[in-house]
């Protein structure tokens, strides 16, 4: 064919393949009325072209959909990054982008964020008497009733464990303190555990926020205020107040020099007598331990044992009081005239009683120091036994079978009662010094003691009376049939030397020789 007689149709074809190469998947070329064989190509054409199209479509479909579940699996892994699995609260980076947003926002005019922080009270309990899994719904419980308590705009956050924060924008003291005692409210009333009922009340911390704040300071703030509330006592409040800082700041300190303590021999032992009522003839001693710092002075157990549990040195302070008082007892039984059945009466931590080689350790000190180890007393709270853990009670009866005696030390303060302390294997019961404060001006005190009495002797235990401060409490209890006790009245802790001094010269304390002799003027 000539190419003046050259059929259009042919460059309308090479034009629609260059489109379709570039991708222009519309273009199509009308069939002319010929129908020959360049109609056919051009139909062939027309029809890969919708083809094309239809398998782009179909391509740019799945594209959108995977773009889409990618889109959506990256919300959601943002979210969970930024969400507490147990509980589904905000998590901690949560928590502090929300506080530097709303400082931001402060920074700009608008009122200052407040941060409520809270620990739960004796939440480990929960863990111990009735397992992790009770816990796990005692903590979503707890975050449902805190959400119940704040605004839309609030962010309430599980920071770990057992502690919660609830952060409230642009918020004054009173809706802070409004919504602090609305989360004591309602996290006072019981929780539900199948056939139990749990309380998980807490101590709450409350930082009213400021526009120059970073969001770290605003949270060590309402921490160093929560810990305030936590060393107050259960269900308290307490806003924060700069002078907090300087005693977290003594804490933090004394925490750092507590660790040193021991190997830096600041540690001391006291002694106080175990004294029989009918006669007054030395029992034995208590070993208390007290911190003999180098700025400070002599430091109190109650001020430094709870510190000593919250960073983890109770372990090996109660090894270095077992090991420094047996090492003691040895030499005053090398020195002195000692009754076959002195005893040494050593307080265990909750800690300590969980060591796996805790009755290895003390069956060696005996052995070494050639100590009987019925002249062994290890004195444990109620506390420390609650769960009956398998580990506990293989320490306790192993110490048993040694020939160790047990105490239980502060009855009456605990969740003990007589038939539980039966399942045990104790011989004695320390009652605590508060049971006789009350002694001779709360009526029907007497008679309660008499009774707490009768029940430990009716359950075969044998009853020791701590904090005796006066010659009349002492003639009571010994006219009610207790047999022994210890306090002020009739000597305090002393330093090793003085309690040696005292067990070279005497079996007896020299504080009449009747239960109602004259009070000893240096008791105290």
């Amino acid at each position: 064919m000539s190419a003046e007689h050259k059929d259009p149709r042919l460059a309308m074809l090479v034009e629609s393949i260059v489109r379709l190469s570039r991708g222009e998947l519309s273009s199509r070329i009308e069939p002319s009325t010929a129908r020959d064989e360049v109609d056919a190509v051009i139909t062939g054409v027309n029809l890969l072209a919708e083809e094309l199209e239809q398998v782009y479509e179909q391509f740019e479909k799945r594209v959108e959909s995977r773009t889409a579940m990618l889109r959506q699996a990256h919300l959601d892994m943002m979210k969970m990054a930024m969400s507490d699995a147990l509980t589904g609260l905000a998590n901690r980076v949560a928590l502090m982008d929300a506080i530097e947003e709303a400082l931001s926002q402060a920074a700009r005019g608008t009122q200052p964020p407040a941060l409520l922080l809270l620990d739960l009270d004796s939440f480990k309990n929960v863990n111990d008497r009735f397992g992790h899994d009770a816990g796990d719904r005692v903590l979503q419980e707890v975050a449902s009733r805190l959400n119940s308590v704040v605004r839309e705009t609030d962010v309430v956050a599980r920071l770990g464990g057992d502690e919660f924060a609830i952060l409230l924008p642009g918020a004054t003291k009173d809706t802070a303190m409004h919504v602090a005692r609305r989360a004591l409210e309602v996290l006072g009333e019981h929780i539900r555990l199948d056939s139990l009922y749990v309380h998980a009340r807490a101590s709450i911390g409350v930082r009213l926020g400021t526009a120059d704040q970073t969001a770290d300071e605003l949270l060590l703030d309402a921490d160093t205020a929560m810990y305030a509330a936590k060393r107050e006592g259960r269900s308290i409040i307490k806003l924060f107040e700069p002078v907090m800082l300087y005693s977290r700041q003594l804490r933090s300190q004394m925490a750092a020099e507590l660790r040193g303590a021991i190997s830096s021999n600041e540690l001391v032992l006291h002694y106080q007598p175990v004294v029989e009522l009918a006669t007054h003839r030395i029992l034995g001693v208590e070993v208390l331990v007290r911190w003999q710092h180098p700025l400070r002075g002599l430091i109190p157990p109650d001020t430094f044992i709870p510190l000593a549990e919250e960073i983890g040195v109770i372990h090996d302070l109660d090894r270095w009081v077992m090991s420094t008082s047996l090492h003691q007892l040895a030499r005053w039984r090398r020195d002195f005239p000692l009754d076959d059945d002195f005893q040494l009466r050593v307080n265990l931590s909750a800690v300590e009683l969980k060591q796996l080689d805790l009755v290895d350790s003390i069956r060696t000190l005996l052995r070494e120091l050639d100590l009987p180890s019925r002249n062994l007393v290890v004195e444990i709270t109620e506390t420390a036994i609650v769960t009956r853990g398998e580990v506990e009670m293989y320490s306790l009866l192993s110490l048993q079978q040694l020939g160790v005696g047990i105490e239980i030390d502060d009855f009456g303060t605990g969740y003990s009662s007589i038939s539980y302390l039966r399942e045990l294997p104790v011989s004695m019961v320390k009652v605590d010094r508060s049971l006789l404060t009350e002694l001779n001006t709360r009526p029907g005190q007497l008679e309660f003691v008499a009774a707490i009495l009768q029940l430990i002797r009716a359950a075969g235990l044998e009853a020791v009376f701590e904090g005796i401060e006066t010659r009349e409490q002492a003639k009571q209890l010994r006219e009610l049939g207790c047999a022994s006790g210890q306090g002020y009245y009739f000597s305090r802790p002393m330093p090793a030397d003085e309690a040696g001094a005292l067990l070279a010269t005497t079996r007896y304390l020299r504080v009449g020789e009747e239960i109602d002799g004259p009070e000893p003027a240096a008791s105290r």
